[in-house]
Parts: structure tokens; C-alpha cells; sequence
């Protein structure tokens, strides 16, 4: 990996291909990044750049140690704290300087993370998907979890049997998505398709870990026309 940045996810919308294809995109803020700390194999056993972002705050709301590093590193303090990325560039960067959302370019394949919706305490049918029970009045058991297994052989429930519980709240990541549009203006990335969590929420882009062979899925050079308008 030898770029990636964190974002703040603004919500969905679309952009128009030039041959008139329509293009749902995920809007995601990437404001710059201050870096605070380069670390080298020699001194920290593996090579990783530590930056700063979110919302620039005062050091006098921070606690002295995390206000510390940024007086070290001589950069804003920073709201959100610090996240790492292990490029495998690492030792070209330098403590203050800033990464930005130009670092993408359209066409570029990435990887978002991000943290899901929460639901909280969910039942089955939410969680799960399942089917509802009879619609009857006299049914009585509709949204129940239903049969867990027989009582006599194995006289237990089996492991990882999709039950009511925790749901959403967890990290997640999309592989593969593709960057269709840099606004480097507002700091704006479009990124295609859906990512994790809600509007106004953290997200991290990385170059993808896949290698994708496949040309541009939405961009496509049209063919050319003579001046009767027959291709």
C-alpha cells in the first residue's frame, strides 16, 4: 500500500458517465491529514506513518500526552486523534507534512472501512433475515426465534446458530470500489457505489489489495463519428 487517507462519509449521490450512464456514488470528505510521526524498522521494528485527523481543536481540551505529540510534531491539534498507515513508501515522508485527498486519481481502485449502523439488541427476522411465524390470530408466536434443534439427540443448540443479539456497530470493509471523481477544490472524493455507516461518519480509503485486471467499469471512450453521424 502507498496511499490512503481518512474521510468523513457526507452521504449518496450520482454522477453522469459521458455516455449517459449513471453513476451512484458515495460522497466522502477527505480533508488533509497532518502526519505526526514517521516510524522507521530501526527504532519502532516496522516502518508506518501516523497521522492526525478530524476536526481542528484547541490543546487545551486534550489530555497533555496526546497534546504532546502534536507540540513534538509541530501541527495542529486534531479532534479524531491518530491512525497509521504502513506504506511501503513510508520513509519518504516527512513529521508535518500533510496528506491529501489529491493522492487518488479517477480510475483509482480502493478499499473503505468503516463502522456499520447500529441496531442494538435485534431479533432474527432483523437480524438474520428469517421468516415470520404464522399471521393468525390464533397463532400466538410471530416474530419468535422458532425451533432451535431437537430436545433429545443432540439435546443442545449447535454452534453459530443464528440467533437474537448484537447487530451492526462493527467494522467493516468493501474491497474494489473505484474513485470516479477528485475534487481536490472542496476535498471531495466520489467513490462508486455504497460504503459503511451513516452520513457523518469515519471512514479510511486505501489503495485496494486486490490487483484488478479489468479496464475502467465506467468510463469507456466512445466510438468515433464521421460527420454524417454513421459510426
Amino acid at each position: 500500500m502507498s496511499k490512503a487517507i481518512v474521510g468523513r462519509k457526507l452521504g449518496m449521490s450520482q454522477i453522469f458517465a459521458p455516455d449517459g450512464t449513471v453513476i451512484p456514488v458515495s460522497v466522502v470528505e477527505a480533508t488533509p491529514c497532518s502526519i505526526v510521526q514517521v516510524k522507521t524498522k530501526e527504532k519502532d521494528g516496522y516502518a508506518a506513518v501516523k497521522v492526525a485527523y478530524g476536526k481542528q481543536v484547541s490543546l487545551k481540551i486534550l489530555s497533555k500526552p496526546v497534546a504532546g505529540q502534536f507540540k513534538n510534531a509541530g501541527v495542529t491539534a486534531y479532534a479524531k486523534r491518530f491512525k497509521e498507515f504502513r506504506f511501503a513508501n513510508a520513509s519518504e515522508y516527512k513529521t508535518g507534512d500533510s496528506i491529501t485527498c489529491s493522492v487518488f486519481q479517477k480510475g483509482d481502485k480502493v478499499d473503505v472501512t468503516g463502522k456499520t449502523k447500529g441496531h442494538g439488541f435485534s431479533g432474527t427476522i432483523k437480524r438474520w433475515n428469517t421468516h415470520c411465524g404464522p399471521k393468525a390470530h390464533g397463532s400466538g408466536y410471530h416474530r419468535g426465534v422458532g425451533s432451535l434443534g431437537a430436545n433429545s439427540t443432540p439435546s443442545r443448540v449447535f454452534k453459530n446458530k443464528k440467533m437474537p443479539g448484537q447487530y451492526g456497530n462493527e467494522q467493516v470493509t468493501i474491497q474494489n470500489l473505484e474513485i470516479v471523481k477528485v475534487d481536490e477544490s472542496r476535498n471531495l472524493l466520489f467513490v462508486s457505489g455504497g460504503i459503511p455507516g451513516a452520513d457523518g461518519g469515519t471512514v479510511t480509503i486505501k489503495q485496494t489489495v486486490k490487483k484488478v485486471t479489468k479496464s475502467s467499469r465506467w468510463y469507456k471512450e466512445p466510438k468515433a463519428t464521421t460527420a454524417t453521424g454513421k459510426k
